[in-house]
Formats: structure tokens, sequence, C-alpha cells
């Protein structure tokens, strides 16, 4: 299949709509300095900027004080957030500063310009073909398969990924034709990290094998979020019949497959955490042989346990 030309910068913020103003968030490298030049080059006056410092390697520093210049030069209102991140129990550390970031960049908007509605972020086509593979690696389900999404609604703000279509390459020779200049990561270099490894190794590779890789790949993704998006709404309706907390013997009353996929909505939602796969297959096993009142239930799942109450599941933290 052969690729089309990608979308500049500008064509691919041609057909985004933001509310105004709106904030960026802004880390200092290539992909964020790229998106707040060319929205404050579309939308003068009406953009904000979020940096989020989150002291993790020694170039913090450097990368807080390059935002602050940029924001200086194009005359962008800048809220800076110092952040430490600490990860609970099973999490990984860059789930931990992905949570406190998003955490941050909430209470950044919310507290300084109340106004603001609407939050720009810069990942880009590569991004989405690295977080896929990462997916894939992982065995992940159709979560994971969709990839990171364009639009979405979360702590009272609307977030936008208008660059899903662009590839970073792009936006780096853009940001040059505008002799703009921005921080370089030092750890992008590091192939210790799995991400840096697919973006070196495997995307070239894919390019000169399967030239149009980042429109399928893409297509694909948005299968499995419009999939996905669908047995949400199943969840939410078998939630609503078995009850919350949930009635075991309702649940019971459900295949095993729409059985994995309500407890996964209920955890999910009602208590922001996620269990394994083998920890999901376990729950689904003791909740099948839970048939006397004298069957006692205590498991690990996610960030907690789940124990029987009664004629109900229970969650709570350790």
């Amino acid at each position: 299949m052969t690729a089309h030309p990608p979308p500049s910068p500008e064509q691919a913020l041609a057909d985004f709509s933001p509310g105004l103003p709106f904030a960026v968030a802004l880390s200092g490298g290539a992909d964020s300095v790229a998106m707040l030049l060319a929205c404050t080059k579309r939308w003068p006056g009406q953009v904000r900027a979020v940096h989020i410092h989150h002291g993790l390697q020694p170039a913090a520093d450097d990368f807080e004080s390059h935002c602050r210049s940029v924001c200086a030069q194009l005359g962008v209102p800048l809220a800076v957030r110092h952040v430490q991140a600490g990860k609970a129990p099973g999490q990984s550390p860059e789930d931990a500063a992905r949570q406190a970031r998003y955490q941050a960049l909430s209470e950044a908007v919310h507290t300084e310009w109340p106004e603001v509605r609407d939050v720009v972020l810069a990942q880009h086509a590569d991004d989405q073909v690295e977080t896929l593979l990462i997916a894939l690696s992982r065995g992940a389900g159709l979560p994971g398969l969709a990839s990171m999404p364009a639009h979405w609604h979360r702590q009272g703000l609307n977030w936008h990924r208008p660059w899903l279509g662009v590839p970073g390459a792009t936006l780096r020779e853009w940001l040059r034709s505008q002799g703009q200049a921005w921080i370089e990561d030092p750890s992008n270099n590091d192939q210790k990290f799995t991400r840096n490894r697919i973006r070196t190794q495997v995307i070239p590779a894919l390019a000169d094998a399967l030239p149009a890789f980042r429109e399928t790949f893409a297509r694909s993704a948005a299968h499995a979020a419009q999939a996905q998006e669908v047995l949400n709404e199943v969840a939410a309706q078998d939630l609503s019949l078995i009850g919350v907390p949930p009635r075991i013997q309702a649940v019971q009353q459900l295949s095993r497959a729409r059985q994995a996929l309500v407890l996964r909505h209920w955890l999910r939602q009602h208590h922001a955490t996620t269990p394994s796969t083998a920890q999901l297959n376990e729950l689904l096993g003791q909740i099948e042989a839970c048939t006397t009142r004298g069957h006692r239930l205590h498991l690990k799942v996610g960030q907690g346990f789940i124990e029987r109450a009664g004629e109900h599941l229970d969650w709570h933290r350790d």
C-alpha cells in the first residue's frame, strides 16, 4: 500500500477547533515546542502553556529554563509545576509519572486560568505507533490496542491530540524551517527503554518494509477504540444489572467473557484499578466456585484486594 503524504503541522491544526482560550502541555522538547509555536500562529493571544518539572533527570532544569524562554519570546503565559511522583505497589515509575503529570496539568489549568477548558498535547504519529507496538508486545487487550485517543474528557477538561497523523520528523523539519530551537531529551538515546528501541530500530524498518504503516496502524487502533467503546456500553449495562458492589449470584448468571468485562469495568470506574489477566482469571474461578454461604474469597486484584462481603464482592486497598 502506498503511503499518502503526511499532513503538515498547519494542515493538521486546520481541522482542529479547541475552545478558546486553551492550554498547551509544554515539555520543552521538539514536539511540544512545535505545538506551542503552531498554535500561537493560528490563535494569537489565545494560548497558555503548562510545564511539568518532574525532577527525574539532571536536564530537567534546562527544560524548564527553555520553556520560560520560548514562552517569553512568544508572549505566552506560562505556569510551571514541580512534581515528585511516588509509585504505588505494582505500579511502574512511568505510569506514576504520567498520572502525576496529568494531575499537575489539571491543577495548574484550573488554578491559573479557570476559563480554560481545553488542553492540547503534542503526541504525534510515531508516538502512536510506539504505543501500539508496546501494547502488542505486552499482549494487551482492546484498551491497549486502541492506543492514544485523539480526544477525551477528564478532570473537568477536554484533552486533545491533534497531531496523531503527523510524523515526528515532519514536526522537526517544520521547527527548523521556523528557526525555533528545542531541548533534546538525553534519555531518548538510552536503549534500555523499549520505546527508544522501537523508535531507533523498529520504526525505520517498518518505514522501509511498509511505507503506509502509520496510516494502517492508526486505522487498526481506531477500530480497536471503536470496539472498546461498544464493550464499555455493554459493561455499563451489565453493571447496572449486577449492582455496585456486584452481587455474586448476578455475576454468575453472565458468560465468563461478560463477567471479565463487567468486573474490569467496575474496578476501573469505581476503584481506579486494573487487574492483571492472571488476577482476573483467578477471580473468575473463585466466583464460579462461590456457591455456598461459607465460601470465603480473598484475592489480590490490581492495587488492592477483593473479598466476599455477604452476597457481594468488596474491593479495598492494601
